[in-house]
């Protein structure tokens, strides 16, 4: 009696589970947490999810698309309460902002791509909403309101992208001590301005840049008004 093994036939396999956005979202992100940002192509995913890559673009359109879309999915992370505001619309605004500013930290890479990224899930939505709502609170116009949210996320993702790289990238110290002895190395006779402001213009803990940075954006969208437009 032979030993050779009978053919499994292709009709006998368990089929394999169909795609969809949902999957192919869920398994980016979970490459993402465990190999990096950059390695969440649609090649690797669709080595993953054991597809051809011209499948997943039914779903996705392309890189940039599914980057937002991991953006998207992460921002289920953000902890929208304002938990520790107390009434204070400000002060529950500042926490929302953290939280979100806190989840790009863990992702470097993606706290980059957020910079460009156009994420249009429910999780940015549910944010956008909880945004304009606490800030609409302030009794500023409503197009100041409208306008306050873009640089209220653009100031926190630039910092995400900042620290988070400050903290992930190994060079990036040897890089901030160069330009802080820079710095530290003008003449006063041809740089006055640089040696007046030192050290504070490098000085001041992380949180409390934060904290100032964030009552600078807030009280200038409450308090400046819409630029004139003409009919």
């Amino acid at each position: 009696m032979s030993g050779r093994r009978e053919p499994v036939s292709r009709r006998e396999r368990p089929a394999k589970p169909a795609l969809s956005r949902r999957w192919i979202v869920d398994t980016a992100v979970r490459i993402m947490r465990a190999e990096g940002l950059e390695k969440v192509t649609m090649r690797r995913l669709a080595q993953e999810l054991d597809t051809g890559p011209a499948s997943l673009y039914v779903y996705v359109a392309n890189t940039a698309e599914l980057h937002a879309a991991v953006l998207d999915a992460l921002l289920g992370e953000v902890d929208l309460s304002g938990r520790g505001g107390g009434d204070d619309w400000r002060e529950q605004l500042r926490a929302v902002m953290t939280s979100y500013t806190l989840v790009l930290f863990e992702h470097p890479q993606l706290a980059r791509s957020a910079l460009v990224a156009r994420p249009s899930g429910e999780n940015y939505l549910r944010l956008v909403e909880r945004i304009l709502d606490l800030l609409a609170r302030s009794g500023a116009p409503r197009a100041q309101v409208a306008w306050g949210v873009d640089k209220l996320l653009q100031d926190a993702t630039a910092t995400a992208a900042e620290q988070s790289t400050h903290e992930h990238d190994p060079t990036s110290e040897d890089a901030w001590n160069a330009t802080v002895r820079a710095l530290h190395a003008v003449d006063e006779a041809t740089h006055p301005a640089i040696t007046a402001h030192m050290p504070d213009l490098i000085g001041g803990a992380v949180r409390d840049r934060m904290r100032w940075s964030f009552d600078v954006i807030v009280n200038g969208i409450t308090s400046t008004p819409m630029p004139h437009r003409a009919d």
